[in-house]
């Protein structure tokens, strides 16, 4: 792959970027609890909690925990990870 020329602001967005991953990921994560809480058909539900698990996934959640918590749908242990996480 060849390397990329980026500019100084450039390399400053990427740096903030990886410097605040954890934190865009609980954001998301909290996004993604909220939309579970408000969607109205399974097809929805099941794409959430894809996203759930990609999202616990990123944020190197045990996936032991990780498995348990999507394969039951399990909110309320999900929010505790999520609060945990905050």
């Amino acid at each position: 792959m060849a390397k990329q020329n980026y500019s100084a602001h450039q390399q400053r967005i990427i740096k903030n970027y990886y410097k605040n991953k954890d934190d865009i990921q609980n954001q998301k994560l909290g996004e993604i609890i909220a939309e579970i809480y408000l969607a109205e058909t399974d097809k929805k539900k099941a794409s959430l909690w894809k996203r759930v698990e990609k999202t616990l996934a990123h944020l190197e959640v045990h996936p032991k925990t990780i498995k348990f918590v999507v394969e039951n749908q399990d909110l309320e242990t999900l929010s505790e990870i999520a609060s945990e996480l905050f």
